[in-house]
């Protein structure tokens, strides 16, 4: 008998299939040809059929352009570092897609010659924040400190931070090592949990390049503490000459924020005198990973003229949707923490009434099989290092405990949490032009479910 197997085709004979054309074109030959490859040595050790290779290859072909897949945040943690932070808005979105192309992002278009690069981002960004004298851009928040660090002080000169300022920033890095790097020297003031203005006072000396104030946003200490504003700060002298403080806000919040009245914005600490702030640009700000420089004319453009600068520079894509979320409309994250509780309550009565599922205390919410799902009312975080003790009132649909790792394996993953024993599917980060997904990939995990527990119930055994 003939091994059907032989009948195995020809790479170049799937690869010329019209079916994989659409495939080809968007994704490139060379990553259609490997997942052809596959599936032909599937075929040889025969799963595949030879008439099944081009079907096949058409489902093991990827869905998306890259490894990065699209997921909807049911967290409940506005600003989350695992889910890329800052969702951007629609109108950034669509400014990235427009750079994507051939841009001046480096030419005025009026003269043909060469233009100030972000020329549009930077003065969008000194509209926002009239306080500054002038504004800079880096590709992160960590990097706008190490730039004024190695600016400022790489050459050996003493940076004055406060001990219970030197906090690790997350995956391992902390301030302390990064400010090293550059070449600076850190001289630490005060204790762990005090520290007075005296303490810099008798610091300062002619070593001093500058005063760092850091905002431990990842974490609050209470009882026997004390720390120095930056208003006072801004007052000390080292033979009649100002020295220069630089805050590090962290978060990006460029304006007072009636929820956030703890964490400090650009403008305010810029009124109180000091002479740079650094910043995040895609945490409470809401747009894309960037670091954002602010304050005195000469320091800024120290700092920019700075060599390293041009190591940390940002690109187009970058440029373009920081524009388009500070001239926009409000981006995602300052919409989820406005958003009333009320507000979500609907949304979530509604979202469970599309899944034939009622609304009510979800005490029970695991006893009634897979398509169980309950409106409770929860609260939410800001994330991203922020506002660690506020906390955000949320609502939520909760569904049994062991739906979580369901949820992150449908087509369009939803990331959820696990409290009680139940799935907390929160709303306070879903965007509501979302919903009509969230629905569908509940109604997918909910109708596999079933069918599992209808086969058990049959079998007994899975």
């Amino acid at each position: 008998m003939t091994d059907p197997r032989r009948a195995t085709p020809r790479t170049d004979t799937v690869l010329a299939d019209p079916a994989l054309a659409p495939a080809a074109a968007r994704l490139g030959r060379d990553r259609v040809r490997t997942v052809v490859r596959d599936v032909l040595d599937r075929c040889r050790a025969g799963e595949v059929s030879p008439d099944e290779v081009v079907p096949a290859a058409l489902e093991a072909l990827p869905t998306y352009a890259s490894s990065l897949r699209p997921v909807i945040n049911a967290t409940g943690v506005v600003v989350h570092t695992n889910l890329g932070r800052a969702p951007l808005s629609a109108l950034a979105r669509e400014a990235v897609v427009d750079a994507a192309g051939t841009t001046d992002v480096e030419l005025d278009l009026a003269t043909g010659r060469r233009g100030r690069r972000g020329a549009g981002a930077l003065a969008a960004l000194a509209e926002r924040v009239p306080d500054a004298e002038a504004v800079h851009v880096v590709n992160n928040g960590a990097a706008a400190l190490a730039l004024a660090a190695a600016c400022l002080a790489g050459d050996g000169r003493e940076i004055l931070v406060a001990r219970g300022e030197l906090v690790e920033i997350g995956d391992g890095f902390r301030i302390p090592e990064l400010l090293e790097s550059t070449g600076a020297r850190l001289r630490e003031v005060g204790t762990t949990n005090r520290v007075r203005l005296a303490d810099y006072t008798a610091a300062v000396s002619e070593r001093t390049a500058f005063v760092l104030k850091v905002h431990p946003s990842n974490f609050v200490v209470r009882g026997f503490t004390s720390s120095v504003p930056v208003r006072e700060l801004a007052g000390l002298r080292h033979d009649g000459a100002a020295v220069p403080v630089v805050a590090d806000i962290g978060s990006g919040l460029l304006a007072p924020h009636p929820r956030l009245p703890d964490e400090p914005d650009a403008a305010s600490t810029l009124r109180e005198g000091a002479g740079l702030v650094t910043a995040s640009g895609d945490k409470l700000l809401g747009g894309p990973q960037a670091g954002l420089l602010l304050g005195r004319a000469d320091l800024v453009e120290r700092v920019r003229r700075f060599p390293l600068a041009r190591a940390m520079r940002v690109d187009k894509l970058t440029l373009a949707a920081l524009e388009a979320t500070l001239r926009g409309p409000e981006p995602p994250v300052l919409a989820a923490l406005a958003t009333p509780r009320e507000q979500l309550r609907s949304r979530a009565v509604a979202l469970a009434g599309r899944l034939g599922a009622g609304a009510g205390d979800a005490g029970d919410a695991g006893a009634g099989g897979p398509g169980t799902v309950r409106v409770v009312e929860t609260t939410g975080a800001v994330g991203g290092g922020g506002a660690p003790e506020v906390t955000v009132p949320s609502v939520a649909l909760a569904l049994p405990a062991g739906f979580a790792e369901a949820l992150r394996a449908a087509s369009v993953p939803v990331v959820a949490r696990v409290v009680d024993g139940q799935t907390l599917v929160d709303l306070l980060a879903v965007a509501p032009d979302d919903d009509d997904q969230l629905v569908a990939s509940i109604h997918e995990i909910v109708s596999a479910a079933t069918v599992l527990e209808g086969k058990t119930s049959r079998t007994g055994a899975v």
